[in-house]
């Protein structure tokens, strides 16, 4: 951390939309762990975990209740050096089954897991039933030949039985990459033979704005080209559908004529989970990357589930019974994540199979009504989506149970972030923006309820983490935009890249550019007040006639304007300034876009951001390329514009995009 004193209340105080009461600065899980960790404040927590991790994630998984098989005898080793700190030293931990025996020796009868199908069907499962279905699989999985250090791709949808199968894989000891449920099979393929996979999860399709999405036979074509796989295990999550099974290799998720599907069946030995290491590897979730390959970014029993369950006690303040839902997907950092912190707090996990919008929508507030979600989380790109639907699909559902609304993904827009702070929380919920990453494990930064929350703004780093912004020589920065930087090691950090093991493509993308920091790839900024901001990805920034402007800071005057319902803010080559801006803007439904709208969006970026940023086109797209989990690609989008080749385009929800901006940069 930088030598500047601790941010203090009253300095976050200004400007803020919501402040903490006499229940959260009280009553809060993060007030209770201070108190228990010794220490008069979160900045004395924050001063000492950034000085001294080991003392402060001893203390963190102490205060979350993290069930070792084994307590470990030393919390960290960097005999290695940070980049390749190890956690946990002779302990022993399981992440799955730390998820569920605990809950169901404790709390047999409470509710787990409930999921939600886009055609209306409800499955739950309480702690004792999900504890059993995750041993049931894990014994037909290894009679499938999947053991310890099998690698199994899970190309699924949210369905309990994704959940399940993280569980069952986890108490074998086997590695798992989960992949997203849109990918076409060259992706699946590519991530599979990356991989080396022996075996692949996947179903027999599932729905989707109403249609049905063939994943099994996305599966097959993706198994072709990649001979490694030499298993298939189909979930029936449409019975009607009619699949091929090659009788050879294919084999389905249960057997109802096998005694082992019985409701009593037992294996002893397949049971017994044996005790496990805390740093062996149990997940590889590949980043899609701007350039080069994706990269496996390798996760640890001891690393991810912990941090993940960490983030949500002290920046979400889950508890146990609460309800987390997160809009999400297994491919996507956010859905392991989910699953991991989630059951290890012993809070109950809601999971929805379908688009949030389908039939209606009204469709995602409908959920939290009907599973009595406490803890929500959106992405800023859903919400601007929703947004224009207006206010009554949000008023028409009960939502009185939601305590906390999350959001990660991208920065945020004001207007959006307004909306979803007054309409959907009724301005009396909290909105915890929280950014970090696949290789992170969780958050860099986030909002803690012990202070007050601006709009569009981070309130702090995440408890634990000791982050910076910093110049190009890793010098502290305050008041201007530079690199986010981490300067001690945290358990939930990647272990290097898969396959790769001289670490060198590892070491070089995060810490190397200033020996010594981890540096994420994204440029924020502190302001005088103590808030934070993130700016978007290094390589997505703009720097026009030398000045550095923040994609969203350019978005979020191009969005104030109400014919703007999304834009994307992208840099192109300009003989003067070097590089200009073009902003790409989604109209709103009914706009009738002109020439007029055009100069108004370029005169709000002039007034707020000055005229050396004036955007040099501002043009109306159809849509914007986006990932599923809301996410805009930028680096897509200029691509189109100024016809490149985009790259991989594989984590595309809606690839119809690129054709729009292609065209408009023609017109």
């Amino acid at each position: 951390m930088s030598d500047e004193a601790p941010q203090s209340f009253a300095r976050l105080e200004s400007g803020a939309a919501w402040r903490p009461g006499p229940a959260e600065l009280e009553g809060a899980r993060l007030a209770d762990f201070i108190r228990a960790a010794g220490v008069a404040d979160l900045e004395s927590l924050q001063a000492r975990a950034a000085v001294d991790p080991a003392w402060f994630w001893s203390a963190a998984a102490e205060d979350i209740g993290i069930g070792w098989q084994r307590r470990p005898t030393t919390i960290l080793d960097l005999a290695g050096g940070a980049a390749r700190a190890t956690w946990w030293g002779g302990g022993a931990f399981n992440h799955a089954l730390a998820s569920t025996e605990p809950w169901a020796a404790t709390r047999p009868d409470g509710e787990a897991l409930a999921w939600e199908g886009e055609d209306g069907e409800v499955r739950r499962f309480t702690w004792a039933e999900l504890d059993r279905e995750a041993r049931r699989a894990a014994r037909r999985l290894a009679r499938l030949g999947i053991g310890s250090g099998s690698r199994v791709g899970i190309f699924l949808p949210m369905l309990t039985e994704t959940v399940i199968a993280v569980l069952a894989l986890g108490r074998l000891g086997a590695i798992f990459t989960p992949i997203f449920s849109g990918y076409a099979a060259p992706a699946v393929a590519a991530r599979l033979e990356a991989f080396n996979a022996t075996h692949l999860i996947t179903a027999d399709g599932f729905y989707r704005r109403g249609a049905v999405i063939p994943l099994k036979a996305v599966a097959d074509e993706a198994v072709a080209l990649a001979p490694s796989v030499r298993r298939v295990i189909v979930v029936p999550r449409l019975a009607a559908v009619p699949i091929e099974m090659d009788p050879e290799r294919d084999a389905p998720w249960e057997d109802p004529a096998s005694l082992l599907d019985a409701e009593d069946a037992s294996d002893p030995v397949l049971d017994a989970v044996a005790t496990t290491d805390p740093e062996q590897p149990y997940m590889v979730i590949y980043t899609s990357g701007t350039t080069g390959s994706p990269k496996g970014t390798v996760h640890v029993h001891g690393g991810f589930p912990i941090k993940a369950a960490q983030d949500l006690a002290h920046t979400f303040d889950l508890r146990a019974g609460d309800a987390l839902c997160w809009f999400t997907d297994l491919g996507w950092m956010m859905g392991p994540w989910a699953i991991s912190g989630a059951l290890l707090l012993g809070a109950r996990l809601v999971i929805y199979e379908g688009a949030p919008d389908w039939p209606d929508p009204g469709r995602l507030w409908q959920l939290v009504g009907t599973h009595r979600i406490t803890h929500m989380g959106v992405s800023p790109t859903l919400i601007r989506a929703l947004r224009v639907h207006g206010d009554e699909p949000v008023l028409a559902h009960d939502r009185s149970s939601l305590r906390i609304l999350g959001s990660t993904g991208e920065p945020w827009n004001p207007d959006p972030w307004d909306w979803l702070f007054s309409v959907v929380g009724g301005g009396r919920l909290p909105i915890v923006n929280y950014s970090g990453g696949t290789e992170v494990g969780g958050g860099i930064l986030g909002c803690n309820l012990l202070r007050p929350i601006r709009s569009t703004a981070f309130n702090g780093p995440c408890v634990g983490m000791a982050a910076d912004v910093v110049d190009a020589s890793g010098a502290p920065v305050r008041g201007t935009v530079g690199e986010l930087a981490i300067r001690q090691p945290w358990p939930g950090m990647t272990r290097g890249f898969w396959a790769e093991p001289d670490d060198e493509r590892y070491l070089e993308t995060y810490w190397r550019r200033v020996p010594g920091l981890w540096l994420h790839g994204d440029f924020a900024a502190t302001d005088s007040d103590g808030f934070w901001y993130i700016h978007g990805r290094s390589d997505d920034t703009l720097k026009v006639a030398g000045k550095r402007v923040g994609p969203a800071e350019v978005e979020a005057c191009a969005v104030a304007h109400p014919a703007v319902m999304a834009a994307a803010a992208i840099g192109v080559p300009d003989a003067l300034k070097g590089e200009a801006i073009v902003v790409l803007c989604v109209p709103r439904p009914g706009v009738a876009w002109d020439p007029a709208i055009a100069l108004e969006v370029s005169q709000r970026v002039v007034h707020e951001l000055g005229k050396p940023v004036r955007p040099k086109a501002v043009i109306a797209v159809s849509d914007l390329p986006r990932t599923r989990s809301g996410k805009v690609m930028r680096r897509v989008a200029r691509a189109a514009y100024l016809g490149l080749d985009p790259g991989d385009l594989s984590a595309l929800e809606n690839p119809a995009a690129v054709e729009s901006i292609e065209a408009a940069a023609r017109a």
